[in-house]
């Protein structure tokens, strides 16, 4: 019985929280037991649960007598972790071209051809979890080369603090005029050309550009009115 429980409460997490990372479910929003229990026909002690592990992996927030919502866009943290991430990620690609050898290089070419294959969206318009997850991997064959176990540590655990603002740049942020494909791909010809310098500031730039349209959004909610 315990069992078949925590089954269902993973699968009701692994909803929520796809749903949050597609922006159906939005920053700041209540989370209502009583509503989620109904829509995925389970018990409130499942969605308590499941809302629980969510809130330790910091997409949900809980507060006494309030419940359970969506964490909230905050600009500090979103400028922190940009800022963190500009200065270690550049500087770990740097190392990367400079010390990366050929089964280095080889290794970001097949991972970036996968990107390429992967479609970005499912047949109903809707993001595709699987190319994410490929996305993730070209990243990260750019920079295993760095020969830096710690930099390489320090900056994937910062890569997994940005998950949530990479899923909502496009459906909370409304970035829907970028070419992330051109992005990926003037990256891998400056790190194929081992141009550290280049290399570095398009990754820079790739990293703010995720970053900068949900700064116009949290901007505009902050503003005053009138």
């Amino acid at each position: 019985m315990a069992g078949e429980k925590a089954t269902r409460a993973g699968t009701v997490h692994a909803l929520i929280r796809e749903e949050i990372f597609q922006g159906r479910l939005q920053p700041g929003q209540r989370l209502r037991l009583v509503e989620l229990a109904q829509r995925f026909t389970v018990s409130q002690s499942v969605v308590r649960e499941a809302l629980t592990r969510l809130s330790e992996q910091g997409l949900v927030t809980a507060a006494p007598q309030q419940g359970f919502s969506v964490v909230a866009l905050s600009l500090q943290h979103l400028d922190e972790l940009t800022e963190a991430r500009v200065e270690i990620e550049s500087l770990v690609l740097r190392r990367a071209v400079e010390r990366g050898d050929l089964r280095w290089e080889a290794a970001a070419v097949a991972a970036h051809h996968q990107l390429a294959g992967t479609p970005t969206t499912l047949p109903d318009g809707s993001p595709d979890p699987e190319w994410f997850a490929v996305h993730e991997r070209f990243h990260q064959a750019l920079l295993a080369g760095c020969g830096n176990d710690r930099l390489l540590a320090v900056t994937m655990a910062l890569r997994d603090a940005a998950t949530l603002y990479r899923r909502w740049s496009r459906p909370v942020g409304h970035d829907y005029d970028r070419d992330v494909a051109h992005e990926h791909q003037q990256l891998l010809d400056a790190v194929l050309a081992r141009n550290a310098t280049t290399a570095s500031r398009l990754l820079a730039e790739h990293i703010d550009r995720t970053s900068a349209s949900l700064r116009t959004v949290v901007r505009a909610e902050t503003e005053p009115v009138g």
